[in-house]
């Protein structure tokens, strides 16, 4: 088995594909109006309309109503980005912040509430733990 992506439903694919572009800086591949994903090397966020639940359930899933999902990347160096992200994240839920794991996070808000975290290993054991 091999995790290789999540998936974001939402009320406004368009403008959470802008939002995730430009925090990201990696450009969305559309499937259809009501699809699109962000790939990296190593895994890959799917934004999804609410158009799209009925195919798998109806009701399944509910669109800005997480309370329990972080969605992590790991960046260079999460102080840069945070600068990057002034005037795009509207929601910052900390400033970069060293964490006990060795990982210097920043957590956000996207436009539909989602909880975001970017961070740069920055102990030894997290840097190790994270080379590529």
């Amino acid at each position: 088995m091999d995790f290789v992506s999540i998936r974001i439903i939402t009320s406004d694919v368009a403008r959470l594909v802008e939002f995730y572009e430009k925090a990201t800086g990696v450009l969305a591949t559309w499937a259809t109006e009501d699809f699109a994903e962000l790939n990296t090397p190593n895994a890959t966020l799917a934004i999804a309309s609410t158009r799209t639940v009925p195919l798998f359930a109806p009701d399944s899933a509910r669109p800005a109503d997480n309370h329990s999902v972080i969605i992590e990347f790991l960046v260079d160096d999460v102080d840069r980005v945070h600068g990057n992200l002034t005037g795009l994240v509207t929601d910052f839920v900390n400033e970069p912040t060293t964490m006990p794991w060795g990982n210097r996070s920043l957590l956000f808000r996207d436009p539909d509430g989602n909880l975001v975290n970017f961070f740069t290993p920055v102990t030894p054991a997290a840097t190790e733990k994270f080379a590529r």
